[in-house]
């Protein structure tokens, strides 16, 4: 983790490119044009053709990492998506949506080698997260879709899937990924409301989240970011595990060995992003 860790992922539809301009300058660390969901079957290929413009410039201004979210990889439209933007300099990522296998991930690397991030949005995609978080190493990130998961699993309350957030982020982790993003907190006036879900999920481990809209990203970053008393603490355990080698004790009685000293090093480089 290193102080560009993103902590804000925007996705904008692809067929509405003054919105996506609006999003290169909203202040998110990763523009994610969405070709999946957020469009309509008539307009997937304007869609495809106006994100392809976009990307075919190598620098794009502002300067932000943009990554498309193409069509589900067994539908109609994911193999034109691919040939459209997989090849172009400007894109940065390719979110790869309702993943269930991990051979999935491994073709899609092996033709395109291309950054990925596989989002897993049903029981049997949850149940292989290993399997898949580990499957190529052009995978560079796993995270959740909770909109179509809960419609999978029938849960009727937002505490139902928390294990499956659990073995997620637990899975990223095993993989020797970065901690998963947050799936979206689709209330795009419910400020407070994502603030809370924020605080739930970083609990949980999550680092970051998607948005929706430009207004979510200030109170998903003031979420994420470490707090005062956070870097105090790490730095107390980073200055300490480097007067003494090994595992120790703090001033306090507290007992910190080489993870907790790791961990510490990790907030104070997601703190320095701030």
């Amino acid at each position: 983790m290193t102080a560009t860790t993103p902590l804000t992922w925007l996705y904008v539809p692809g067929d509405r490119p003054p919105v996506v301009a609006k999003a290169l300058t909203a202040g998110a660390d990763v523009v994610v044009i969405d070709l999946e969901d957020a469009v309509a079957p008539d307009r997937k290929e304007y869609a495809r053709a106006a994100t392809a413009e976009l990307l075919a410039d190598a620098r794009p201004s502002p300067a932000v990492p943009v990554h498309v979210r193409v069509n589900a990889l067994d539908g109609p439209w994911a193999a034109a998506d691919l040939r459209s933007v997989a090849p172009l300099p400007g894109l940065a990522g390719l979110r790869l949506p309702k993943v269930t296998d991990a051979e999935q991930v491994v073709g899609v690397a092996r033709r395109w080698g291309r950054p990925l991030y596989a989002l897993l949005e049903s029981a049997l995609g949850v149940e292989r997260a290993f399997a898949i978080a580990s499957a190529d190493p052009a995978l560079r990130g796993i995270a959740l879709g909770e909109t179509d998961l809960r419609a999978d699993l029938g849960a009727r309350e937002d505490t139902g899937l928390d294990w499956s957030r659990s073995r997620v982020i637990v899975a990223a982790r095993a993989a020797g990924l970065a901690p998963p993003p947050q799936s979206v907190h689709p209330d795009l006036h419910d400020l407070a409301g994502l603030a809370a879900s924020c605080a739930h999920g970083r609990a949980l481990g999550f680092l970051g989240r998607a948005a929706i809209h430009p207004r979510q990203l200030a109170v998903i970053e003031c979420a994420y970011l470490p707090t005062r008393a956070e870097i105090e603490e790490a730095e107390t355990v980073v200055k300490a595990a480097t007067e003494e080698a090994g595992a120790q004790a703090l001033p306090d009685g507290r007992f910190v060995d080489t993870a907790v000293v790791a961990a510490a090093r990790r907030t104070l480089s997601l703190a320095r992003r701030g």
